[in-house]
């Protein structure tokens, strides 16, 4: 579901095959033909086809659909580290880039202070709080645009 107010139960997605007499006949043919192209294009997007071996089967790179929400939290996780590695590199390289010209104090220490709450988002990532890690990342750049304007 999507939250949304409007959004209705999920599509009846029951195939007739299984299903004792009676409830077969309650789920039109028509749907049957459309699960049926379905599924032959699914297996021909997934390479379950004679295609399919010339694929990668080497099991380095890992299911492309695996979406489950272990999979989802690990690509979070490291999403979130990276942007706070980044980020806190970026705003650190800035810092000192101004220190050593002739801004004011303000710019530069705006721009530490920023790479100091981007950093802070890396480590809530690595810790599996990405919302949090998200927020502190967006308040890091915030802090560094600051200093931009200070400059």
């Amino acid at each position: 579901m999507s939250g949304r107010p409007d959004a209705g139960p999920p599509p009846d997605t029951r195939t007739a095959e299984g299903l004792p007499e009676d409830l077969a006949e309650d789920i039109p043919e028509a749907d049957d033909a459309r699960l049926h192209d379905a599924r032959l294009h699914d297996e021909h997007l997934h390479g379950d086809d004679l295609h399919g071996d010339l694929h990668d089967h080497d099991g380095l790179h890992g299911d492309p659909d695996d979406d489950s929400p272990d999979e989802r939290a690990r690509r979070a996780r490291w999403a979130a580290v990276g942007t706070g590695v980044v980020l806190a590199l970026a705003g650190t390289a800035a810092a000192l880039l101004r220190a050593s010209g002739t801004a004011p104090v303000l710019v530069p220490f705006a721009y530490a202070c920023g790479a100091a709450v981007c950093a802070l988002a890396a480590v809530l990532g690595t810790r599996g709080r990405t919302r949090r890690a998200l927020w502190a990342a967006v308040a890091g750049v915030m802090i560094m645009a600051l200093g931009d304007q200070f400059d």
